[in-house]
């Protein structure tokens, strides 16, 4: 997607179509002013009421504008980044819908949004453009006639063209956050790709082969540890999850050092399950096909890397991320077994479905001796007790840290990707206590959302600046759900707001 800014006049800019904001207050002050120069009947603001989000389009008017067609595009009261986003991924959802590719939005009112909402034009221009990359998302490189981009001269439908306008005084700025917005929503883009792959296109050597790609192209260190290198490290969590798979794992290290001062050394671990079937404890078959998600925030973790090198933030950032499928066969591990993970600690194996935490408590375990990082955050498709708690909008997260959790929640207000706060009380350590081990990997059918977290805990020795964050719910669409269905790229844009603020 070509982005670009401009400050020519607005009668000049030609567009297959040019979106109007209006916010409610604005309808009822200036919309009557700006369709009588344009030449429309007033009567169509009978059909806009400005809500977050609403596309009315027009056709016809006074022919004064060189844009073939116009749309007016609600902001709600105005005073929302939320709604400015809700704005732009409504506004290019509908643009794809009408498969038009050259687009374009009239910001001349960014100033003032920016003061209403309490935000600086270039964050709204970047929200803008991520929103634009989200609404135009479609995945369809596995339809007929896609499988082989040499031999074939389809092409997906998109935006390929959008442009804002804006006055001169917020030129320079809106071209900085459009920048980034450019960036941000790219990364967004490639951690949807692959959460959107099925099993039988993703499994751990190809995570392992995306990073590679990004590392080189981006200039940072991409190290992964085949097997034989995982067996002797002693990650036993990871070979255990493993041991029903007919693909061999793998542990994929992100590794980028900025120049010049580094603020904070951060180690950020993505759950890499490429497809889980529960192993052993088989899941049911309804929906499984999702389960191709559950290396979500492996994808969240690349994103945010790519996204923090792309942008030089001066934090030296190690992504860790552990990765397998999970399957079922003579091999697999068994309920009952007990396994030694990296850090020595022995683990009874309660339920074979508490797979992610396993291969986690390997990478935590790992990144803390390792790295000797100043913050550790884990992210992961965890527990389905957090969609049942929270739902498919919002993540559950927790931190020993008052400062980092407070960091982590404000970022998910700014970047839009909500999240809650939820306890790390020790009263839940009763659940997790084995007769025959260390911990067991299940705490019951209470409070499970909380006693994974409470068994990653135990893997980060002590370190007292750790977050784990549960995206189950909002890292993937359900079909029905919308009107785009499967991976959202949720916690690219959390975790790159959190690094930005340790900046």
């Amino acid at each position: 997607m070509k982005i670009s800014v401009t400050k020519c006049d607005l009668a000049l800019v030609e567009t297959d179509l040019l979106a109007l904001p209006f916010s409610s207050i604005e309808l009822e002050k200036e919309a009557g002013m700006t369709l009588a120069v344009l030449g429309f009947d007033l009567r169509v603001l009978k059909d806009f009421k400005a809500e977050a989000g609403e596309v009315v389009l027009l056709y016809g008017g006074s022919g004064k504008y060189s844009a073939s067609r116009i749309a007016l595009l609600g902001l709600g009261e105005g005073k929302s980044l939320d709604d400015w986003r809700k704005a732009a991924v409504s506004f290019a959802a509908r643009t794809v819908e009408m498969k038009l590719e050259n687009v374009a939005v009239d910001c001349s009112g960014i100033e003032n949004f920016a003061v209403s909402t309490g935000q600086n034009v270039a964050i709204l221009a970047a929200a803008f453009v991520e929103g634009c990359f989200g609404g135009s998302y479609k995945f369809d490189r596995l339809k007929s006639g896609k499988l082989d981009k040499k031999k074939s001269s389809s092409k997906s439908k998109g935006i390929s063209e959008l442009l804002l306008r804006v006055n001169a005084g917020a030129f320079k700025e809106s071209e900085k956050g459009v920048a980034e917005g450019k960036i941000v929503g790219s990364c967004q883009k490639m951690a949807r790709d692959l959460v959107n792959l099925p099993g039988n296109y993703l499994q751990a050597a190809d995570i392992a082969k995306a990073a590679e790609e990004s590392g080189k192209k981006y200039g940072y260190d991409v190290t992964v540890f085949q097997k034989k290198e995982i067996e002797a490290l002693g990650m036993g969590g990871l070979l255990a999850v493993n041991k029903g798979s007919d693909h061999p794992p793998a542990f994929i290290i992100l590794d980028y050092k900025p120049k010049g001062k580094v603020k904070s050394v951060v180690a950020l671990v993505g759950k890499g399950v490429t497809f889980d079937s529960g192993g052993i404890s088989l899941k049911p078959s309804e929906n499984m096909g999702e389960m191709k998600s559950d290396m979500s925030g492996a994808a969240s973790v690349m994103g945010a890397v790519e996204a923090a090198v792309r942008l030089e933030l001066p934090l030296h950032i190690i992504g860790l991320i552990p990765a397998t499928d999970n399957m079922p066969s003579a091999t697999a591990q068994q309920p009952g077994d007990v396994i030694t993970t990296h850090s020595g600690i022995t683990v009874e194996v309660g339920n074979t479905d508490a797979e992610g935490r396993l291969i986690l408590a390997d990478a935590l375990s790992y990144g803390k001796e390792k790295y000797k990082p100043d913050v550790i955050i884990d992210i992961a498709t965890l527990t389905g007790a957090c969609i049942v708690a929270l739902g498919y909008a919002v993540a559950g997260f927790f931190s020993n840290n008052d400062k980092l959790a407070e960091e982590i929640f404000q970022a998910g207000q700014q970047s839009g990707e909500k999240v809650w706060r939820m306890p790390l009380w020790d009263l839940y350590d009763e659940q997790i206590k084995s007769d025959v081990a260390d911990f067991n990997n299940t705490g019951g059918r209470g409070a499970g959302t909380v006693t994974a977290a409470k068994f990653l805990e135990k893997f980060i020795d002590g370190h007292n600046n750790w977050a784990h964050i549960d995206i189950a719910g909002p890292s993937f669409s359900p079909k029905g759900a919308g009107k785009v269905n499967g991976g959202t790229g949720f916690g690219v844009s959390l975790l790159l707001e959190v690094l930005k603020k340790m900046s």
